[in-house]
């Protein structure tokens, strides 16, 4: 399995707010017919407990389809998945974050592009939600 903090976001300004940023991910992926599993709501979940973090918000998200296949080539690939994106606020500018599929794939036992194809559509995704 690939170290983590080896592998950083590929990141993007959004023009938009944290909250917008997550609804235009979120409806861009629903788009594709890809599952949302979940969004978790960061800074809310701080301030629920009296801290007082900028806004931040992940969406956790997969096809099945396409995670099933690269699992059972490399069974320890379950453990990217599912897909993230996260967008947040960084003093005031919206960034939307994820990790590059190349990137993603790099240290399992996956064909060279098994894993650019399998899960191609990840960095499409955030294009959506950063037009006007």
């Amino acid at each position: 399995m690939p170290d983590d903090a080896a592998t950083p976001l590929t990141s993007a300004l959004s023009p938009h707010s944290v909250h917008h940023t997550a609804d235009r991910a979120e409806a861009a992926i629903q788009r594709r017919a890809i599952t949302i599993f979940a969004r978790v709501d960061h800074g809310a979940g701080a301030r629920e407990v009296g801290l007082e973090p900028p806004d931040e918000e992940l969406l956790v998200f997969g096809d099945p389809k396409a995670g099933t296949l690269l699992m059972q080539v490399d069974p320890t690939f379950g453990y990217e998945l599912p897909l993230r994106l996260l967008a947040w606020d960084a003093a005031g500018q919206t960034m939307i974050g994820y990790r590059a599929p190349a990137a993603m794939a790099a240290g399992y036992a996956l064909a060279p592009d098994a894993g650019a194809q399998s899960v191609a559509a990840h960095p499409r995704l955030a294009c959506p939600t950063l037009r006007a």
